[in-house]
């Protein structure tokens, strides 16, 4: 099979693989002459589309036609351009679907004294201002041997911020940080702080509420005759503190997993994003929590996400959420539909709305149970929005200070990062998973193979998150890759 159409009433389809101009191909008893090279990923007219009339794919317009394509004719940015603009509104026809049920499963986790359930057992030392990164990064490599016993490991996630910022972007770093300290992989945390930041110490534990001594120390640097020594000595203690935690047999439902994409291809909507809606389906039926990010991404896809939100207030935050980020663009003067990556388009995504139907797919079909804003611990059981914009380290750092244990990352084109939280990376194409196979950890191409359905590919990668979940290390831990990355919006003093 070399042509995939999504929807009954799609009048592109996608190649599965590369095409030749005068190739013959039939696809759901639809038969068509190739009149163009077509490289996988990229989208074929099914009929003749007249110039101004809508491009559809998913069964949703994803561009309208710049000219005249006759059936057989490549249709990509020469000749489909967005039908996007700045203003929305938006209106709720709520839909349900039928609740995906499969078998129990189990992960071998910690339980914090909180009782929040965990998949690592970290040391972290988290620094609140840019200026003690190198110190951090120092007292990590001189302190490894306290990574002992039941300790998965001692880290720290360096950042440009906390000092020279105001306002929002103030408060944004503070939220972040303080998501982190309070994030359950951390079975122990050093707050690591240079002593006359903006970020101060004082407002920091503010922020942070109540916490634990034993579990979340403080050093000043400032205050500190060789800090090193000092660290090493608080560090000792949380490694005793953290080192009492063993895993134990808990069930599926108290995970809580973040989805995202990047480097996307013409197969993310089709392969890999949907296995992780497969995914999501799955593990809300068994009681646990899926995050979705990405608001630029959901531009476009609006309509088919947020009818499924679980009433009217939570699809008035769904509406807010979308409208604020518009204004986040527009406020800056530029365009909310200038999105696809070079990478993207490349891959065959031509619209922002092409991306953004694809995207959602990793939402699956779940109720919408709440919206929360960037950086905020999610709170109900289910599949949450969270506010923020699509950049991988950038996103991958707000589902973790949101409270993800585990990230779900697909990709069509490839990316070495890991996030604080393991990052699983799902290739949408068996070519990149046995190409980078030191970056990939699943691989979704079975799928436009013929090899398996998204249902099957769904369950599998349930089990495979049980493994991760129960201490198997993904290619980005293999590699000591973890990163954070923090939103920027307004001026550097």
């Amino acid at each position: 099979m070399k042509l995939l159409r999504i929807n009954e009433n799609d009048n592109v389809a996608v190649a599965l693989d590369d095409i030749k101009e005068g190739e013959s191909l039939s696809v759901s008893g639809i038969d068509v002459t190739a009149l163009d090279d077509i490289q996988r990923g990229h989208k074929i007219s099914l009929f003749d589309i007249k110039a101004g009339e809508n491009i559809i794919k998913y069964g949703f317009p994803i561009a309208s036609a710049k000219e005249d394509i006759k059936a057989g004719k490549w249709v990509h940015t020469h000749n489909a351009k967005t039908n996007l603009s700045e203003e929305s509104d938006y209106t709720y026809d709520h839909k349900t679907y039928p609740d995906i049920k499969t078998n129990d499963r189990t992960f071998e986790g910690f339980v914090r004294e909180d009782g929040r359930a965990a998949v690592r057992n970290d040391i972290w030392i988290i620094p609140t201002v840019g200026c003690v990164n190198s110190v951090a990064e120092k007292m990590v490599k001189d302190n490894q041997d306290l990574v002992k016993g039941t300790v998965t490991g001692l880290y720290t996630f360096p950042h440009p911020f906390g000092c020279s910022q105001m306002g929002d972007d103030l408060a944004t770093t503070k939220r972040v940080l303080t998501g982190l300290v309070n994030h359950p992989n951390a079975g122990a945390v050093l707050v690591l702080a240079l002593g006359c930041e903006n970020l101060t110490l004082s407002m920091f534990q503010e922020a942070l509420g109540s916490w634990n001594s034993d579990r979340v120390k403080f050093l000043v640097c400032q205050e500190s005759e060789d800090e090193f020594s000092d660290a090493r000595k608080l560090l000792e203690e949380l490694s005793s503190y953290a080192g009492k935690f063993e895993r134990k047999t808990l069930p599926a439902s108290e995970l809580v997993i973040g989805m995202k994409c990047g480097g996307s291809d013409g197969l993310s909507g089709i392969t890999a994003n949907p296995t992780v809606g497969s995914f999501s389906d799955r593990l809300i039926g068994l009681g646990g929590t899926t995050i979705l990010t990405e608001v630029p991404e959901m531009f476009g896809a609006e309509k088919a996400l947020f009818d499924r939100a679980l009433d009217e207030g939570v699809f008035k935050k769904a509406a807010d959420m979308a409208n604020n980020f518009k204004h986040y663009f527009t406020s800056h003067n530029q365009v909310v539909y200038e999105n696809p990556s070079p990478g993207n388009k490349a891959g065959g995504i031509t619209t922002l709305e092409d991306k953004s139907l694809g995207c959602v797919q990793k939402g699956g079909t779940a109720q919408i149970v709440d919206v929360k804003e960037y950086a905020c611990p999610v709170e109900k059981k289910g599949l949450n929005l969270l506010s923020g914009p699509g950049n991988d380290l950038v996103s991958a750092t707000n589902l973790t200070a949101a409270g993800a244990h585990i990230i779900l990352f697909t990709t069509g084109r490839g990316t070495p990062f890991g996030a604080p939280a393991p990052t699983v990376k799902l290739s949408t194409n068996t070519a990149l998973f046995e190409k980078k196979h030191a970056w990939i950890d699943f691989n979704c191409g079975g799928i436009a193979e013929g090899k398996e359905t998204v249902a099957e590919a769904g369950e599998r990668l349930l089990d495979y998150v049980m493994e991760v979940a129960s201490g198997k290390l993904t290619k980005a831990e293999e590699q000591g890759f973890r990163e954070i990355s923090i939103l920027k919006d307004g001026v550097v003093l």
